[in-house]
């Protein structure tokens, strides 16, 4: 970390904040159940779940082998030193806070826990006001045009634009 290439931020947000939003998820669910409808559906959500969990953590695992063959941080309160643009980056800007969002949405599906389902979008506008808008200011600083190129053609969550 240097002058010119200061970190987003000095705090590790994004798993701090999917933690917590889980934990607060799973004690309301013991003080105040929201589950899923009978079993015709519990069978799809179930399934849906399932298939939500697994997207979600094969995502996280080609987010961390693209980092790793990149040479540069994982963590969300360094500072970059490349802008990684293929792999799950090609067609998110955030691909491990998406798949977090997945994952407890694929949980609360799973494990019919409705508030995860309901904690989930929170934990994604959190990220994105204590650690979106500064990673990807200190994004646009250190690498220009390239990051400029590359918001243009990648949506911050999910697809090509």
């Amino acid at each position: 970390m240097t002058a010119e290439n200061p970190a987003p931020n000095s705090i590790p947000w994004p798993p701090i904040i999917y933690i917590v939003s889980a934990a607060i998820a799973v004690a309301a669910h013991f003080t105040a159940p929201l589950t899923w409808p009978g079993v015709p559906w519990r069978t799809a959500l179930l399934m849906l779940g399932i298939l939500l969990i697994a997207v979600a953590l094969t995502i996280e695992l080609s987010t961390v082998l693209v980092f790793r063959k990149h040479k540069t941080t994982i963590l969300p309160h360094r500072a970059a030193s490349r802008l990684i643009t293929t792999g799950p980056f090609a067609w998110s800007r955030n691909p491990i806070y998406f798949a977090n969002t997945m994952l407890l949405i694929g949980a609360g599906l799973v494990f019919s826990i409705g508030w995860l389902v309901l904690t989930a979008p929170c934990a994604a506008a959190l990220t994105y006001v204590l650690a979106i808008r500064r990673e990807e200011a200190h994004l646009a600083a250190s690498f220009g045009k390239d990051w400029e190129n590359y918001t243009a053609r990648t949506a911050r969550w999910f697809g090509r634009r």
